[in-house]
């Protein structure tokens, strides 16, 4: 690798270098991946929400080394993006293709993780208090997929008691794709998912990493508490569509999610194996599926109940160590974070540039 290239902190082997980290599409990805490894190096710790065995999302600081499964260096791992995570291939027929980040080390799968970059505050708190402020997230069909897949690859070795207890429920259902059996069964569905988290909560893992971006209100320039780690397991996770298709008149995109999950792990814990494609195909429920939901910050916050999502870890000065070697040229003003990189820090850029001089 050329080291005078432009580069991003801990990404030492890629499927992506040089320019192909700050592209479109891409340095959205690859930047909290350099922040992580940055804050891991300097023994800070992400902000771990789980689920409680009462079924609530409660948060813990963790060691990035939880995160990435290892406790091997930066420079000893390998992070791909938007690869396959090859071994839950085994439980689809279709091609399950890729997540946003995979974590490897040789031949030793490590971790999948979904990344979602986010600001704090998003519009819909932007003008409460501070301490109101909350991100928006928007889920993709890919993420909810990889999700279900993660938790059923953790439930091998009880994948026959899960069957036992979707069985009596599912087995019931003529037509997954009838939009009016599915909602008809809905009170049916959302109990027994509800006890598979409760009894098989334990075997929940890291599943994706939302690091957040904060601004000065609606104002774009960055805050100097600039930047934090949030990361999501898979449960806990659930339950932001789980807790939503509660109550409905009608499927909506959260009890969709809902019904998908259901339908994953009752194939899978009876056959061992699923066309899932098929499963996000037929039941679509006549909503678009270009996108599976999103949460608004006053969705979030509610999960996100931990000091640092108001006041983040990490000061914006890191932004020089973290994007090396010119790599801040590379940045497009038309997107919202580059934007807040460049024209709110560029001056920070600039005495670094000075410094080496004097060096």
């Amino acid at each position: 690798m050329n080291r005078t290239q432009p580069t991003l902190y801990g990404i030492t082997n890629s499927n992506r270098h040089g320019k192909d980290l700050f592209g479109k599409n891409q340095f959205n990805s690859a930047f909290p991946l350099s922040l992580a490894c940055y804050m891991r190096d300097q023994g800070q710790k992400a902000v771990y929400l789980y689920l409680d065995e009462n079924l609530k999302v409660q948060s813990k600081e963790v060691s990035f080394d939880e995160i990435f499964n290892s406790s091997l260096p930066n420079d000893q791992l390998r992070f791909d993006f938007e690869s396959k995570y090859t071994p839950y291939q085994e439980f689809a027929y279709n091609d399950i293709k890729g997540i946003d980040l995979v974590i490897k080390h040789e031949d030793e799968w490590l971790r999948p993780l979904e990344v979602k970059l986010t600001v704090l505050p998003d519009n819909t708190t932007g003008k409460e208090p501070e301490s109101n402020w909350g991100s928006e997230m928007v889920i993709r069909p890919a993420s909810t997929l990889y999700c279900a897949l993660g938790i059923v690859h953790s439930c091998q070795d009880v994948l026959r008691e899960i069957r036992d207890m979707f069985e009596p429920v599912c087995h019931r259902i003529r037509n997954w794709s009838n939009h009016e059996e599915i909602f008809n069964r809905r009170t049916d569905l959302l109990g027994v998912l509800n006890d598979f988290q409760k009894t098989y909560h334990s075997k929940q893992k890291p599943f994706l990493m939302q690091p957040i971006w904060k601004t000065n209100g609606v104002n774009p320039t960055l805050s100097d508490d600039a930047f934090d780690i949030f990361v999501w397991s898979d449960f806990a996770l659930c339950r932001t569509f789980l807790d939503r298709s509660e109550g409905i008149q009608e499927i909506t995109r959260f009890y969709r999610s809902s019904a998908r999950l259901a339908k994953i792990l009752y194939e899978l814990s009876t056959r061992g194996k699923a066309n899932i494609e098929e499963i996000y195909t037929e039941m679509a429920f006549g909503l678009q599926t270009d996108k599976e939901f999103a949460l608004n910050g006053k969705m979030t916050r509610d999960y996100m109940k931990h000091p640092r999502r108001i006041n983040p870890a990490v000061k914006k000065e890191v932004l020089t160590k973290i994007i090396q070697n010119g790599g801040v040229k590379l940045l497009s003003p038309e997107r919202r974070f580059d934007q807040s990189v460049y024209f709110t820090t560029a001056h920070l850029f600039e005495e670094k540039n000075e410094g080496s001089e004097l060096i």
